[in-house]
């Protein structure tokens, strides 16, 4: 489950932030999460609760907003919206498509006491 290093790592950048704003307590995180990024939202939350135990951002609200995917199909040169890895470009039915957003996972804020 990578589901437990990514909540790991999103730890260490609350920790990080915490400790350089002199915050006694992390309320919410906001993350980002791209709908091709191959994060499970529920594992994630789960992994989460269990890593921030004990820690600063213990107890901490984890908000999560999902992006969409887009990719750029080579063969008709559009920039088309993208569900799932694999599908067919919708305008042309090529598959060479060069994906432009949504494998992205990001802390963008962070609510502190």
């Amino acid at each position: 489950m990578h589901e437990m290093s990514l909540a790991e790592g999103i730890l260490q950048i609350v920790e990080d932030t915490a400790r350089a704003n002199a915050a006694a307590k992390v309320r919410a995180v906001l993350l980002e999460i791209g709908a091709l990024s191959h994060v499970e939202e529920q594992a994630l939350r789960f992994c989460f609760d269990a890593v921030t135990r004990g820690t600063v951002a213990d107890g901490a609200r984890l908000d999560v907003m999902a992006t969409p995917g887009r990719a750029w199909c080579m063969p008709c040169g559009a920039s088309v919206a993208l569900a799932r890895l694999g599908e067919a470009c919708p305008i042309c039915g090529g598959y060479q498509l060069q994906v432009t957003e949504g494998e992205e996972m990001k802390v963008k804020e962070i609510e502190v006491a």
